[in-house]
């Protein structure tokens, strides 16, 4: 995310310039071509049992509308329902919100609205669970499965609206008790929709989950579902967070495709943004300055400027109150809504108030960060405390990230370039330590650190080893050519996989995806090569990363915490012990042949685990190593 942030902010001005509207759209008029100022009846008190945003009563036939605005002279509520004429709003005793009542409406049909705020400004509801967008859903082709029947925009009307509904046609979900996995035996798989399958729509995913069930990964992790700006998008510029982005398809579809993938062993978590949001929030625009484009003082979520050196979009204020009861708002509604099982919270290491220039500054250590990000942490757990994952893609000094972790938290543990060095055959800057947890500062556990070689933010292995692969081998050997590079990254992911700790794996990743990251521009859509499963290098690749992660998962070693490595220099070496096995994995990463002395602990017979086959060793043991020949050797067979 961080490499993101000058480009993403590019491309949504100049999507802005392309479509004819401005980031943020305050309407000064009612719609109907002059401006209204409502009366307000000061003083009343919220009814008992009434929610942010709507809350349905008397069976749907009548509504309570609550949107939380502190210091504004006058909100009214607009809609289907009143003609798009103001009815003024109640303001409470102590100034923060504001409310009405709506009877006469019919339960089963969908209404949009907005809020008028001091005759001028028209926005959508912060908490609304779909909105409709002039700008953007006329290019979610209705003619398909993606999102039928979907509402027209209202005549006349202008900015994004909210959309209502209190008989919705509810889920019924089929497994309501499913049992997470281990975070110690995590092997999750991050995807992008968009960028996965070519419709682009939960539905088509959830028939594609043989893919994954195959692979054998026990999490698939969703970047941003939530309403973001546009259509096609990474989806780290949000401005609604409790409606799913229609461009993927109803929330039916995605609790289907959560549902599916409980039934398969696979938990869900989703790529959760509250580093920042964009111009189409509410919540920006209720307190935003024309003439600087930044917040107000008055904002009681946002910062006028950002803190830290890495936020896009505008910055939320997390020591604010305001902030801390949307964003837990935000966090349960998930939970409970859509029975996710974790969260990644992208830019965690924002959620700070200590202002920093510069990365040094930014990844300090910061009490207050902790602090903040304990307070959530608590939240979540006391919200379900059934093994809830919350990964942290933080990136600070090992003191905070041990802390955190000591509390149950995990964080992101980005090995790209190391391992990419170790992949293109260039030894002297492959030396991939980092992936193991005792390379951490005070870590004695490796159930925190998730691992990975690639992300949605990191450049894809193989396409640099296509690109800048070691071409200097004997015998011509050429880390570019396909077939050499894709066994190397079997060799890479042989280290990975059989690293202590929860580990992520990338869309693709497991047949080679090739397609350089800022093809199509960084956030732009990428080229989806289903039939890379049909070569045969690349199946093989496929099936090496399917029978790892089996292996991972099945057998207990793999979370030892007694454990030797030497990741640096040609010849790579792991030993892992517990449970009554030992594992030796070694590697050779060099382009040429290397002849070392691998340190088995015992002489005798070894089983290989890759190859089926076995070895009789006699101490010492000196292997010579083809370029990119590996082996994982155990004493006693793996399952």
């Amino acid at each position: 995310m961080r490499k993101l942030f000058l480009l993403l902010t590019t491309c949504v001005l100049l999507f802005c310039a392309a479509c004819g509207k401005k980031s943020l759209d305050p309407t000064p008029d009612n719609g109907n071509g002059g401006t209204v100022t409502p009366p307000v009846a000061n003083g009343k008190a919220l009814p008992s049992g009434a929610k942010d945003g709507v809350t349905f009563i008397n069976n749907g036939t009548s509504a309570i509308f609550n949107l939380i605005a502190p210091g504004k002279t006058s909100v009214a509520v607009i809609g289907e329902f009143n003609n798009w004429q103001p009815t003024a709003m109640n303001v409470t005793p102590d100034g923060n919100n504001w409310w009405v009542q709506i009877d006469g409406l019919d339960a089963n049909k969908e209404y949009a609205y907005q809020f008028l705020v001091d005759g001028t400004l028209k926005v959508a509801d912060p908490y609304c669970e779909k909105i409709l967008d002039p700008s953007n859903d006329q290019y979610i082709n209705q003619k398909t499965t993606v999102y039928p029947n979907l509402k027209g925009y209202p005549t006349g009307q202008s900015g994004i609206v909210s959309v209502m509904q209190a008989n919705q046609t509810a889920y019924s979900w089929k497994n309501t008790s499913f049992a997470r996995p281990d975070k110690k035996n995590l092997v999750i798989y991050e995807l992008h929709v968009r960028d996965f399958v070519a419709t682009h729509d939960y539905k088509t995913l959830k028939d594609t989950l043989n893919y994954l069930s195959n692979l054998g990964v026990n999490a698939v992790e969703l970047m941003p579902v939530n309403e973001f700006e546009g259509n096609s998008s990474w989806g780290y510029n949000p401005s609604f967070y409790f409606a799913p982005d229609k461009y993927y398809g109803t929330k039916n579809d995605l609790k289907a495709l959560i549902d599916e993938c409980h039934s398969r062993g696979m938990a869900v978590i989703l790529d959760m943004v509250l580093n920042h949001s964009f111009g189409q929030s509410p919540m920006v625009q209720l307190y935003f300055d024309q003439a600087s484009q930044k917040p107000t003082a008055a904002n009681p979520w946002f910062n006028i400027n950002a803190t830290h050196p890495y936020s896009v979009g505008y910055d939320f204020n997390h020591e604010s109150a305001a902030t801390k009861y949307f964003s837990k708002n935000v966090m349960k509604f998930w939970m409970q809504e859509y029975h996710i099982d974790g969260y990644r919270f992208d830019l965690a290491k924002g959620f700070t108030q200590h202002v920093s220039s510069d990365d040094a500054g930014f990844a300090a250590y910061d009490a207050s960060r902790v602090a903040i990000w304990k307070e959530y942490n608590s939240f979540i757990k006391s919200v379900d405390p059934n093994n809830f994952y919350v990964i942290l893609e933080h990136f600070a000094v090992d003191q905070e990230e041990k802390e955190l972790t000591d509390n149950g938290m995990m964080v992101w543990c980005n090995n790209n370039y190391n391992f990419n060095e170790a992949t293109m055959g260039w030894v002297p800057t492959s030396n991939f330590s980092r992936l193991y947890y005792t390379n951490h500062t005070g870590f004695t556990q490796p159930d925190g650190i998730v691992g990975y070689m690639e992300s949605h933010d990191e450049e894809r292995l193989m396409y640099k080893n296509e690109m800048y692969g070691n071409t200097g081998g004997a015998n011509g050997y050429n880390v570019k050519t396909i077939a050499t590079g894709l066994a190397r990254q079997e060799a890479a992911a042989a280290f990975l996989l059989t690293a202590p700790g929860p580990k992520m794996i990338w869309q693709f990743g497991e047949v080679g995806y090739d397609i350089n990251i800022d093809y199509n521009g960084r956030t732009g859509e990428k080229p989806i090569h289903w039939e890379y499963n049909l070569d045969a290098n690349r199946h093989k690749l496929y099936k090496a990363f399917a029978k790892l992660i089996k292996m991972k998962i099945a057998n207990p070693v793999f979370t030892a915490s007694t454990m030797t490595y030497n990741a640096a220099g040609a010849i790579k070496t792991e030993t892992l012990s517990g449970s009554g096995v030992t594992v030796v994995v070694v590697g050779n990463f060099d382009v040429n042949a290397q002849s070392a002395t691998v340190a088995f602990p015992t002489a005798g017979t070894w089983y290989d685990y890759m190859s089926g086959t076995t070895i009789n060793v006699a101490l010492p043991y000196t292997a010579t190593l083809a370029p990119g020949e590996y082996h994982i050797y155990s004493n006693v067979a793996l399952k």
